[in-house]
């Protein structure tokens, strides 16, 4: 069975632009590969005067040649504010993770991890979470999270929630597509031997893929799985 039709529709949750194509990029690309649904959720938009238009046009600019190039044609924007989740009261939070979840109707959720340094991350997570509650049958059955190179590994652990991935997912025939959809994110693109550098996307994959013995793949930890009649 391919991996979509294992998965059905996914829909892939980022805090910000770029977060998606670090922890599951070459997952989408599979899954856009062989034919899959999937739609791809930024959650917050830069706000001025943190974040002046200008910058956040660029990255939404390259957001959108790095959802071409894995052939992602359905991207939605939250529009929340970025690096101010916390600001903001918990209803309003929630309430358009909520709507996206019961329009999509996703089979498959992909989020950040709860355990990222990054505020914006862990209150996606669970905003995601809250809109995901399996109160009906239109629940999503399967829920992963994916890792995002400098946000993952730079809480506390084990002090804070850890990132123990449960899950492989084989990658060897996207991760070329997955590092050029990173290089179109020229603004966030580092020089090795910095995290958010192809190098070390590059490195990660194969980490991750030698401890299941593939040549390079992306780790998840499981969430939740219904398996109906």
């Amino acid at each position: 069975m391919k991996l979509s039709e294992q998965f059905g529709r996914v829909l892939a949750i980022a805090p910000h632009p770029d977060d998606e194509i670090l922890g599951c990029g070459g997952t989408l690309a599979r899954l856009v590969a062989e034919g899959g649904e999937v739609t791809i959720a930024i959650a917050t938009t830069g706000k001025q005067p943190t974040f002046p238009p200008d910058q956040v046009e660029q990255v939404q600019e390259e957001m959108r040649r790095a959802h071409a190039i894995i052939g992602v044609g359905d991207t939605r924007l939250l529009d929340l504010p970025a690096a101010a989740l916390d600001t903001i009261p918990a209803s309003d939070c929630n309430a358009p993770f909520a709507n996206l979840v019961e329009e999509i109707r996703p089979d498959t959720l992909l989020l950040p991890f709860v355990g990222d340094i990054h505020l914006d991350h862990q209150l996606t997570f669970l905003a995601s979470m809250v809109a995901a509650r399996p109160r009906h049958d239109r629940a999503p059955r399967q829920i992963l999270c994916y890792e995002t190179v400098s946000e993952t590994n730079w809480y506390a652990a084990p002090t804070t929630p850890a990132f123990v991935p449960n899950v492989f997912i084989d990658i060897t025939d996207t991760i070329e597509l997955k590092l050029e959809a990173f290089s179109a994110f020229k603004s966030q693109v580092r020089r090795f031997p910095d995290e958010r550098s192809p190098e070390a996307l590059r490195a990660l994959a194969a980490v991750r893929g030698s401890t299941v013995h593939l040549r390079a793949a992306e780790a998840f930890m499981h969430v939740r799985s219904i398996h109906r009649l």
